[in-house]
């Protein structure tokens, strides 16, 4: 199983991040064939109060690489991960693995 990791820095605006990421682009991610589970984290403050190093992360599961390959090369996923710079004002990263 492959799981494609996307780590979201503290965007600018975090109540702003959070509205676009509920209704426009989680709905983008949920019209994506071949995803076999997705999950998201929001990340909480750290045991002293402070930041947490990363505010919120998504993994998207996938049967094989090529699965993701394939479905992220679909027009769906071709429209989500283009969606990514419009409210990941603090930047992201973008991980693949092997998972087991």
């Amino acid at each position: 199983m492959i799981k494609l990791t996307v780590i979201y820095n503290h965007p600018a605006d975090p109540a702003a991040f959070e509205s676009y990421y509920a209704a426009t682009h989680m709905p983008l991610v949920g019209k994506i064939q071949g995803v076999l589970r997705a999950e998201v984290t929001k990340f909480l403050p750290e045991a002293d109060g402070s930041n947490p190093a990363y505010y919120r992360m998504a993994e998207l599961y996938f049967e094989s690489p090529e699965a993701m390959q394939q479905s992220m090369g679909s027009d769906e996923g071709q429209a989500t991960a283009g969606d990514l710079p419009n409210f990941a004002t603090g930047g992201f990263k973008i991980l693949v693995g092997m998972v087991g």
